[in-house]
């Protein structure tokens, strides 16, 4: 049995999440592996689980809250 990171919980059925930096996470859930790991909205602080606004290193989740932080040129629907 694995213990998920974040929730401590330890499942039979846990799964190994490896990023690109070859780092490994270890979850229970898809819901704790998102908790987890997935990048926070540098304006609102959700969680970004698509592919989101990246502005330098910043990573927004949707266009409206890119043009709250000043990033010009982007919008929600063309």
């Amino acid at each position: 049995m694995a213990t998920c990171e974040v929730c401590s919980n330890e499942y039979d059925a846990a799964f190994t999440v490896i990023l690109a930096d070859g780092s490994s996470h270890v979850f229970d859930s898809l819901e704790c592996a998102a908790h987890g790991i997935a990048p926070t909205c540098a304006h609102c602080g959700c969680r970004v689980l698509g592919h989101g606004i990246q502005e330098d290193t910043a990573i927004y989740c949707c266009a409206h809250c890119a043009q709250l932080a000043g990033v010009d040129g982007v919008r929600d629907r063309v």
